[in-house]
């Protein structure tokens, strides 16, 4: 991670970013308006050779996410000391916020002496420009608040036997993810991560109430300090009527392995639960006591209807030892004796989401779900995204939803203090497949087939999967850590970034009628009854229905 930068990255290979917006669930997706190029916001000026922090006005000559690269006003179009900074971070802010907080606005020394009157060339540039609204630092800090706090009791999938569910505690919250531990584990390694929106984390209870298996935990009490959370903290899904036509057991369907992200797979309603919510048998890889059987709700983005595969070009994956191939749906559901689930029953809303093919981005890595990696959209398919891990062969790609809380903008992991997995280099998967390689030999007695080889964090240990049960040459349960403690995860603030990133604080006046003087501070002071203000303004565009701040003379 060291040698790593999102903005080196992306300048050089000149990538586009998924921008802010198309993540709902991250901070400030919701509220981050019309921020785009050629906003002008105040940053530290780091070409200076004062002893203080001074500052002077940049504008944004591109997005990546939440990293802009900036360019200091006077450079024109000389790209020399542009530079990429946060834009939630504590040193942007909006044009007057000096002025208001009597910081000093000093030119860079490396273009002090193209202009004598560095007011009149300020007022020239920045009338009619855009900056932050003057709120944005408390919005940023607002959307950082999230209401899942440690200690508080969940139900969550079993790693180990995705057909039930098992308590477990929350131990840490970082960016909406929660580091959750399996209520039983006594040395607090037994964990699993998921964003506390995930469709695998309910309320105390959630279990009993569906009808879905449930492991009774050997605690009979719960300890001190540990408290259920509120029921209505978690993700609702959509309500649906089960009492007309429904999805009954045996019916034939298309679903996302959820054990290989990459493959979508022949599959069977193997029980249906109350509220919607279904038991999923992946066709040929099932275990004999239905331990491997997934819950998904009806409306779940990650079921289809037969035949979604071929419709869309997909390769669908056919059943484990089928050898009638090409697969004909026709053909099996005639051998099998079944029935096709019917069409109408599957969710088809597809939101305008904003993503596009080549669009960068952070993501989970659901096979090793503490791990975030540098990401790329390589397909979209109404609303599902082929999410490919940079420097990884395709095998290791992810199907996702375009609204999967496990997706980040560009900058996440640096906003959050959050560890990101940059791409692979050649040398460090021939390093991290050998040594997994040999890790298998060593304890292939435990297995029953061949396993692939799955994705390891660069620079750290493989993690072990041997304890994981195996059913037919496919892992069959969530990849976890057995053998390692987790990384340790930073909380807030960031420190990841050239600095940390406390909620800035933000003003609505500008007032920078300013001279030049030997020092070259430029302070606010109002000279021949001229005061220039940064007011709102009517926003030009209507894309999340949040207002622009324009740069505005007053009369």
């Amino acid at each position: 991670m060291e040698g790593f930068s999102w903005g080196n990255y992306i300048n050089s290979n000149s990538f586009i970013a998924a921008p802010v917006t198309c993540f709902k669930h991250a901070p400030m997706g919701t509220c981050w308006g019309d921020i785009s190029e050629n906003v002008r916001v105040e940053v530290p000026n780091t070409d200076c050779s004062l002893p203080t922090k001074v500052f002077w006005i940049a504008g944004i000559v591109k997005l990546a996410g939440y990293n802009a690269l900036l360019r200091y006003e006077g450079f024109e179009n000389d790209p020399g000391l542009d530079f990429w900074c946060n834009v939630c971070g504590s040193d942007i802010h909006p044009v007057g916020w000096c002025a208001a907080s009597g910081k000093p606005l000093v030119p860079p020394r490396t273009i002090q002496h193209k202009y004598t009157n560095w007011k009149a060339f300020l007022v020239k540039r920045l009338t009619g420009a855009k900056t932050l609204p003057p709120d944005f630092s408390q919005k940023v800090s607002e959307s950082m608040q999230y209401p899942f706090k440690p200690c508080m009791r969940v139900e969550v999938v079993d790693k180990r036997h995705l057909c039930r569910t098992r308590v477990a505690v929350v131990e840490s919250v970082i960016g909406g993810r929660l580091r959750l531990v399996y209520e039983e584990s006594e040395d607090r390694t037994d964990d699993f991560w998921c964003h506390m929106h995930s469709p695998l984390i309910h309320h105390i209870g959630w279990s009993r109430s569906i009808g879905h298996r449930f492991k009774r935990s050997d605690i009979t009490k719960k300890q001190d300090g540990h408290f259920d959370t509120p029921p209505h903290l978690f993700a609702k899904v959509k309500e649906v009527d089960q009492s007309g036509e429904w999805f009954k057991e045996g019916m034939k369907l298309e679903a996302i392995d959820p054990l290989n992200l990459s493959t979508i797979c022949v599959a069977t309603i193997r029980k249906v639960l109350a509220d919607g919510f279904l038991m999923i048998g992946i066709d040929g890889s099932e275990a004999a006591d239905g331990s491997d059987w997934f819950c998904y709700h009806a409306t779940s983005p990650s079921i289809f209807p037969v035949g979604f595969c071929e419709i869309n070009m997909i390769e669908l994956t056919p059943p484990r030892g089928y050898t009638k191939l090409p697969f004909k749906w026709f053909d099996y559901l005639r051998e099998t004796g079944s029935i096709a689930a019917p069409v109408k029953l599957f969710n088809k809303d597809v939101p305008n989401h904003g993503f596009r093919v080549g669009m960068k981005l952070e993501a989970v890595d659901l096979m090793e779900p503490r791990l975030i990696c540098v990401a790329t959209v390589t397909r979209i398919i109404h609303r599902l995204l082929r999410i490919h891990f940079d420097g990884w062969e395709e095998e290791y790609d992810q199907w996702v939803d375009c609204e999967s809380p496990d997706l980040y903008p560009v900058g996440w992991c640096q906003l959050t203090g959050y560890q990101l997995q940059p791409p692979a280099s050649q040398s460090s998967r021939e390093s991290q497949s050998g040594s997994s390689k040999q890790k298998k030999k060593a304890k292939s007695q435990q297995y029953k087939g061949h396993k692939k080889k799955r994705k390891m964090p660069v620079g750290k240990k493989p993690v072990s999967l041997s304890s994981l049960p195996m059913t037919g040459g496919v892992r069959r349960s969530f990849s976890g850590d057995e053998e390692l403690t987790p990384p340790p995860y930073r909380t807030l603030p960031a420190q990841t970034a050239p600095e940390a990133f406390p909620p800035p604080s933000t003003s609505r006046e500008f007032s920078p009628s300013l001279k030049t003087v030997t020092t070259l501070q430029l302070k606010e002071e109002l000279i021949d009854g001229e005061d220039y203000n940064f007011l709102q303004g009517a926003s030009d565009q209507e894309s999340n229905g949040s207002a622009n701040f324009y740069i505005k003379q007053e009369p």
